[in-house]
């Protein structure tokens, strides 16, 4: 398995850019794919995803395991996870601390939740689950928040640790969520990133998002456009303190050519390599 600290800045794997991916050389570059796309037991998607991986580690970001429902994640949908784990042989598996599922229906969002003593039991029973069954650490991502929630009893930080203590999963840090978050709710993002438990962090998201038609004071995390100013204000900031962490370029809409998506990696990869060579600061 790929040393995930090998890995520098990445890209969301498009099915139209698979042979310029396939191609491309470029330094610390890897994939990342939704594995609900590709798990099946053949066909021309998967066949091309062993070949990227036969030349550039992979991720796996799932949507739909509902760790946040109230009921484990589907066990057959598990075990098709871990037959693909097993397969490909990723060097990262993370999912979103959110529900997608109630009482066998699955809809289109991930959704929010309190985060509540029951709430964090729960979730660490399904993340414990998950792993034992993948046979593999997962890293959970913090979610995007749209508006405030009554009926929490742990900060979203102190929610996060406790997951990684009781379950020992690490955590996925969407920085662009977390720029969303702030700006919806009023809170400080960069005070947000400097108390993150960065020894917990086994990846990185960049992405764009969009102003809602309706209110332009609502941010929405949209994957649709290059990634703003102030995120990368915010990675920096970041990766000054934790130093060089696999960082992905997510877009999901209004897919650009591929050579702008590198353009944007590029950008990343550069600033992890002067991360890479100054002095961090402490990191907790």
């Amino acid at each position: 398995m790929t040393n995930q600290f090998q890995m520098g800045a990445g890209l969301g794997l498009k099915p139209g850019h698979f042979q310029e991916a396939l191609d491309c050389a470029a330094e610390g570059l890897w994939f990342e794919v939704h594995p609900e796309n590709y798990m099946v037991d053949g066909g021309p998607r998967l066949a091309w995803l062993e070949a990227i991986g036969s030349r550039h580690p992979l991720s796996l970001h799932g949507v739909s395991l509902s760790l946040a429902a109230d009921c484990p994640p589907d066990t057959s949908h598990l075990k098709r996870l871990k037959a693909l784990a097993d397969r490909i042989q990723p060097a990262l598996i993370s999912e979103h601390l959110a529900w997608s599922t109630w009482r066998g229906q699955y809809h289109p969002d991930l959704l929010p939740f309190p985060r509540t003593g029951e709430a964090l039991r729960r979730i660490v029973s399904n993340i414990q689950y998950t792993q034992e069954v993948v046979g593999r650490r997962i890293a959970i991502e913090n979610p995007t928040h749209y508006l405030h929630l009554e009926g929490h009893e742990y900060s979203e930080l102190d929610f996060l640790r406790e997951l990684c203590s009781r379950t020992g999963c690490g955590l996925l840090l969407d920085v662009n969520n977390v720029h969303i978050s702030a700006k919806n709710l009023g809170f400080d993002a960069a005070a947000y990133l400097d108390a993150f438990p960065a020894k917990a962090i086994m990846e990185i998201h960049l992405a764009g998002h969009s102003e809602d038609p309706g209110d332009s004071t609502l941010l929405i995390d949209t994957h649709d456009a290059p990634i703003a100013e102030e995120v990368w204000s915010l990675y920096q900031r970041l990766i000054a303190r934790v130093g060089r962490l696999p960082t992905l370029i997510e877009r999901d809409d209004q897919i650009p050519d591929f050579d702008v998506l590198l353009s944007e990696r590029e950008r990343a990869q550069a600033l992890l390599t002067l991360a890479h060579k100054r002095p961090l600061a402490e990191a907790v």
